[in-house]
């Protein structure tokens, strides 16, 4: 079998970025940048008040000797005379600072009594003003290419006076469960039948991912070869990018999967890993389609689709970091040892005195879905692990940030 690193890195290898388009500022959120924000301009535009208060210079500020209010600046309107020695303006948050000012004093260190202001302290120049250029200088790169456009990286291309980007178009995914004992969720279950869940949490999995893609969701195909054969081959026909399958991709007498893959001509890179929860998964290329054949029981399914579906959808995005956040954290209780997978256990975070710690949940079923949705992170153990005691860092992916 293949070790996960192995695996991941032959998925990764595989990837070609998908093309570029450009995009309305507006429309852009979550997508990957495909180029390079630039600064059409110096931010501020102008040295500008920090703060509500009086634009002065510095050397005229003595407590006790009052100076002459000459005028008004706000945001959008300037003083335009010319601020003399002995003289000051009462100025606004984002206002440029007049000329002949260098300094500015907030309205509570300031005195009026009419025209004349005093203060009760003397200043240093540059006092509460925001430099020109102080938050990025005009031609500069202020967001390089593959970082996703965040809410704030989208505000700081808007303030770049950008209208718009260019970005990773969105990926197209296909999605399909088999098995004949599957049912949508809402019907009434007959002997034998389960609910088909593979679908829904994969999809919400990919969709909320990275730039989030476009799901084509296929349902759920009986354990027939040849209508699963035909609805691979309308899916792979349709122009898709990535198509996962869950279900059928052991060996036993009524899993097609593999087969039918093989039939349409996938090329099967590997089949089986070193990995607990989700031994037989299967991963190849259809032309520039990527191919996850993921194992049916919903706990693995959507292990192995975070360990390699979702680096592999950041790579089609152009994003500079495929592996997503990963965190250290010391063990709330010992872990057990682990044989030749590597293990990606369950667990919850816990507060403990300064920060947090990782508890492992008991439950390690594949088909325990329930347990899925209680945890918060799943832990990674490698393979061969002697155990490890209570307290111990250890690797953890975060689960609440799939989305």
């Amino acid at each position: 079998m293949l070790s996960v690193d192995e695996a991941l890195a032959r998925v990764l290898a595989a990837v070609t970025p998908l093309a570029g388009e450009s995009m309305p500022l507006a429309a852009a959120s979550g997508r990957v940048l495909q180029a390079p924000v630039t600064a059409s301009h110096s931010q501020p535009p102008f040295d500008a008040s920090a703060m509500d208060g009086y634009a002065v210079r510095a050397e005229d500020v003595v407590p006790g000797t009052p100076l002459r209010l000459v005028g008004t600046a706000q945001a959008g309107q300037r003083f335009s005379g010319m601020v003399n020695p002995g003289q000051c303006v009462r100025i606004f948050t984002g206002a440029p600072l007049p000329i002949g000012t260098d300094s500015v004093v907030i309205q509570e260190e300031a005195t009026a009594d009419g025209n004349a202001i005093s203060f009760a302290k003397a200043i240093p120049p540059g006092h509460f003003v925001r430099r020109r250029g102080s938050v990025f200088a005009e031609g500069a790169t202020l967001l390089p290419a593959g970082l996703p456009l965040t809410p704030a990286r989208l505000a700081l291309a808007a303030a770049a006076n950008r209208a718009e980007v260019t970005v990773t178009r969105r990926p197209r995914i296909a999605i399909l469960s088999s098995g004949d004992e599957l049912v949508r969720p809402g019907t009434p279950l007959g002997p034998d039948q389960i609910v088909s869940a593979n679908n829904y949490g994969l999809a919400a999995l990919f969709a909320g991912a990275g730039a989030g893609a476009e799901i084509v969701d296929l349902g759920i195909v009986a354990d027939d070869l040849p209508a699963l054969v035909d609805t691979l081959a309308a899916a792979l026909d349709s122009g898709i990018d990535m198509l996962v399958t869950s279900g059928g991709a052991s060996v036993g007498n009524r899993d097609f999967t593999q087969e039918a893959l093989k039939a349409l001509g996938v090329g099967l890179d590997f089949w089986q890993i070193a990995l607990r929860p989700g031994k037989p998964m299967m991963f190849g290329k259809s032309g520039e389609t990527l191919v996850f054949g993921l194992p049916g029981n919903p706990v693995s399914a959507l292990v192995t689709a975070t360990v390699f579906g979702l680096p592999a959808l950041r790579r089609l995005n152009g994003q500079s970091d495929t592996a997503g956040l990963r965190l250290t954290l010391p063990l709330a209780a010992a872990l057990p040892p682990n044989g030749e997978r590597q293990h990606f256990l369950r667990g919850v975070f816990e507060p403990a005195p300064g920060g947090t710690r990782i508890m492992p949940l008991a439950e390690t079923d594949s088909g325990h879905i329930a347990s899925l949705a209680a945890a918060d992170a799943l832990i990674v153990q490698p393979e061969h692990d002697p155990g490890q005691p209570a307290g111990s860092m250890v690797d953890v992916i975060p689960l609440q940030l799939w989305a």
